[in-house]
């Protein structure tokens, strides 16, 4: 291949994949709307008009967002490509850096900084316009900026040495560099998992010990009875910044954590708590989150094989618009461009997600009421504005979890076995 055969490759596979994304976004919204007066039958009972409505809505306008972002972001890829940025970029450093190391990092943090600029009108709109106007934002601009202040700071703090020591190891370790990359990647991943329930989390948020003894009581039973150990159950303010619901596990080994959102507490009955509960649970004992780490870990593998061999090429470089190859050049390009050629992966990976979370529910029908978990899961839709009527091309291509009509479904199957 050719460098004017790969930027053909590159401009064709942006376009397809550009339209691809407008295409599915207009079919959801068309979806939404034309179902949009009628709530599903199945739900008529537990949800009203006026909050099927108020979810077609929010749905509604986080797409039109995305249907705005989506040519954006393209866009901006192919400035920072073919348009010269990162040439550009890469030369403005190149003349004040003489360190080579110094140099890739400083362009790579360049192009992170810029992006994230230039993508934080849509953050901003979509925080204080949409979430806002349908009763979820909590936050102020002044906690928005102390949120990005903080990210930035644990970027800096966590992400540079990352880097640099990735750039040395490109540079330093000859062919093979991709697998000693690999192991930092792994081992720094690894020890995220252990540090984020404790260090990092807290942070953002205030964390305080489940109190209600009743409830605590209930749930420490149902621990006992799916063999899971937890550091312990921690309420989460998650009413600072959102009035959505949720309820996860974190952590890894003995940092493991279960926490509620406390808006989730605050919705649901102390039933409908322990069978969300064991729907995460389930995940646990179905070796999930370790098939998720494993998976991740091996498809990481396989990308950085991957940029080896593209790194040697020249045309990878040309083709894409920059004229001095390096090792940093080639990580920002490979990692620039990658979600445009793995979008056809997509509808895999949600199928992998949703059939995990099937088997989480299963999991939950079998240690409490499948009826408590879909009594739960109808107030989450509810209360969080989630669409019941996605549309299901969109959704085979967007969505972790199944839609609301299947899932609710399967609930009621399972309760009636």
């Amino acid at each position: 291949m050719n460098s004017f055969q790969f930027s053909a490759l590159f401009i064709g596979a942006l376009l397809l994949t550009t339209i691809a994304q407008m295409w599915l976004a207009r079919r959801h919204l068309t979806h939404i709307q034309t179902h949009r007066a009628e709530v599903p039958s199945n739900f008529r009972e537990q949800i009203d008009l006026s909050a099927h409505q108020k979810a077609a809505d929010y749905t509604s306008d986080k797409t039109r967002l995305t249907m705005l972002s989506t040519p954006f972001n393209a866009l901006l890829l192919f400035v920072f490509t073919l348009g010269g940025g990162v040439q550009w970029i890469a030369d403005l450093w190149l003349t004040t850096v003489t360190n080579s190391l110094i140099q890739g990092l400083a362009v790579i943090l360049t192009v992170l900084i810029l992006s994230s600029l230039l993508e934080m009108p849509f953050s901003l709109y979509r925080t204080f316009v949409i979430e806002a106007r349908y009763g979820f934002n909590k936050m102020t601009l002044a906690m928005y900026l102390a949120d990005a202040a903080k990210s930035l700071l644990l970027g800096a703090l966590f992400g540079l040495p990352l880097l640099f020591g990735v750039l040395w190891l490109m540079e330093r370790m000859g062919a093979s560099w991709w697998l000693y990359v690999w192991g930092v990647w792994v081992t720094f991943n690894l020890l995220l998992l252990f540090i984020y329930p404790s260090f990092i989390a807290p942070l953002f948020n205030k964390f305080t010990p489940l109190q209600d003894e009743t409830l605590k009581t209930r749930i420490k039973a149902l621990l006992q009875k799916c063999g899971f150990t937890a550091q312990g159950l921690f309420v989460m303010d998650g009413s600072k910044r959102t009035s959505h619901g949720n309820a996860y596990f974190t952590g890894f080994g003995k940092t493991k954590r279960i926490v509620f959102f406390d808006t989730l507490l605050e919705r649901l009955v102390p039933t409908e708590i322990e069978a969300v509960l064991a729907h995460e649970l389930g995940h646990f004992k179905r070796h999930h989150v370790l098939k998720r780490i494993v998976f991740t870990f091996a498809l990481s593998l396989g990308f950085l094989w991957l940029l080896a061999q593209l790194m040697e090429a020249n045309w990878f470089y040309v083709g894409l618009g920059v004229t001095t190859p390096s090792t940093a050049l080639a990580l920002l390009l490979f990692f620039m461009i990658l979600p445009v050629f793995s979008f056809l992966l997509h509808p895999l990976m949600s199928y992998y997600s949703r059939k995990h979370e099937f088997e989480a529910d299963a999991y939950a029908a079998q240690q409490t009421n499948a009826h408590n978990l879909a009594s739960a899961l109808v107030k989450m839709y509810q209360d969080n504005a989630a669409t019941l009527t996605p549309d299901p091309l969109y959704s085979t291509f967007y969505d972790s979890h199944p839609p609301a009509l299947m899932r609710i479904a399967r609930l009621q199957t399972l309760q009636r076995a």
